[in-house]
Formats: structure tokens, C-alpha cells, sequence
């Protein structure tokens, strides 16, 4: 069993998945962070490769992602980082990227450096689940969970694709669009989590747009994680101590020990 399939074989636990871009505002930074956000009560960390064509991340990442570019962080860099994160915490650690860096690094050799540095998964938003069976092989043949993302646009036909193809969870996206913090989540929410449940038993996690322990309460009550990004980005460029982001996690934490007691 995987380190993700133990995460959410936790009875009424919420699965909480922070995101973070590698390099962003330094090396240094993440290399302190991510230790910090698992001991604040994170379960899966998301490790954002910087890509120059982001196209799913709002403002936020993309400027995140630009200056982690323009520090020179690339994909041989950002598994570098993950392998000294793994020496500091055991809990699953999760890529985000494009499909084009990882093509041209090789999809084999990626899967295979992965897997040596300790990383759990891949979250890769413009692989098309249609187009995913040679990195599913590579993914597999190295032990990492392949996430596919799924939109309230999905079609049945879509979510039937991927709800047979994902592995570890399937990551849902909370709103039509991009990445970025918002006041509110979508009055369709529910129902979009529903439609996907009913067609499977995997863990569902919901991100895009997730600021406050209000809306992490209301994805707890539908889904199994709640998955946070652009606030996480925001509050290292508000307090560069790391206290606001941690401090931020513990909030969400004990939001969602809240809603597993009234489970």
C-alpha cells in the first residue's frame, strides 16, 4: 500500500494537501516550509515544478512559478529539493507540473528519478486522460500515483475515463477556471462532488479557490481532502518568518478535526 492509500485510509479524517512552488521565493524557503507545514498538520504536500506556460494556475502561482524560473529552478533542481525534503518528513509528497517538462525529461526517466528521490505521485493538469496511457505505464512500472483533474464541465463520459484511470485520488476542481483565492466557493460544489462519487469509491480532493476554514469545513462534509495553493503562496510573501503559513494550516486543521467530529 501506498504512502497516499495510507493517508486516506485514516477513518473520518480529512485529507489536508497544501501547495507550494519549488524555489519560490528561494530554495531555502521551501526547503523550511514544507517540513513546517507537515508538523502544522498537512497530510500530502503538492511540490509546484515552475513552468513558463502554467495555464492552469491563476496570478498567484504564475507569478510564483515566473520567479522561480528566473532563479534558475528546473525539473533536475526541483527532485534535488525533493530528496532532502524526503530525509526531513515522511508524509506522501506529491509533483505538480506540465506535460512538457516532463516529455522532454524523458517520461521514463522521470518516473525513475520520482520514484529514487522519494516522490509519491504526479498531478499533471493538461494531460488529457485520453493521452495518458504511456505515462500511466511509467507511473506504474515505478510505484507513483498518476492524478487526474476533473472540472464541473466534465461530461459523465469524462468522469467514467477518469475515475477508471486515476490513481491515489482525483483531484476536483472546485470551479471553471484558474487557480486563485477566493471569498467564496460555487453554489454547485455539492453537486459536482456527488455526480463524481457516484461513479466511484476513490478519494475525492477538492482544490482551486480554497482560502478559509469555513469553505475547507464545507469540502470536508463532500469530499475526502481539501486542497489549498494561492493562500499558501500569498502568506510566504506576507511573512517571510513562514508563522502566517503555518499558522494558516493549523487553522484549517483544527476546522476539519471540527467537522470529523460532527461525521
Amino acid at each position: 500500500m501506498s504512502r497516499i492509500d495510507l493517508v486516506f485510509g485514516q477513518a473520518n479524517h480529512t485529507v489536508l494537501v497544501p501547495y507550494v512552488t519549488v524555489g519560490y521565493p528561494d530554495i531555502s524557503t521551501t526547503l523550511k516550509v514544507v517540513p513546517l507545514l507537515a508538523s502544522s498538520g498537512c497530510d500530502i504536500i503538492e511540490l509546484g515544478i515552475p513552468f513558463s506556460d502554467p495555464l492552469a494556475d491563476g496570478a498567484t502561482i504564475q507569478r510564483a512559478s515566473y520567479e522561480a524560473l528566473r532563479q534558475g529552478v528546473t525539473p533536475h533542481l526541483c527532485l534535488e529539493v525533493a530528496q532532502e525534503l524526503r530525509r526531513q518528513v515522511e508524509i506522501p509528497l506529491v509533483f505538480m507540473t506540465y506535460y512538457n517538462p516532463v516529455l522532454k525529461f524523458g517520461l521514463e526517466q522521470f518516473c525513475l528519478k520520482c520514484a529514487e528521490v522519494g516522490i509519491d505521485g504526479l498531478i499533471i493538469p493538461d494531460l488529457p486522460p485520453e493521452e495518458g496511457q504511456e505515462l500511466e505505464k511509467s507511473t506504474r512500472s515505478h510505484g507513483l500515483d498518476l492524478v487526474y483533474l476533473l472540472s464541473p464541465a466534465s461530461t459523465e463520459e469524462r468522469i467514467r475515463l477518469v475515475v477508471g484511470k486515476a490513481s491515489g485520488f482525483i483531484y476536483l476542481v472546485s470551479l471553471t477556471g484558474v487557480t486563485g483565492a477566493r471569498d467564496e466557493l460555487p453554489q454547485e460544489l455539492e453537486g459536482f462532488v456527488a455526480r463524481v462519487r457516484a461513479r466511484t469509491k476513490k478519494p475525492l480532493c477538492v482544490g482551486f479557490g480554497v482560502s478559509t476554514s469555513e469553505q475547507a469545513r464545507r469540502i470536508a462534509r463532500v469530499a475526502n481532502g481539501v486542497i489549498v495553493g494561492s493562500r499558501i503562496i500569498q502568506l510566504l510573501d506576507e511573512d517571510k518568518s513562514l508563522k502566517k503559513a503555518c499558522s494558516f494550516i493549523k487553522c484549517l486543521r483544527e476546522a476539519l478535526l471540527q467537522e470529523e467530529v460532527n461525521m
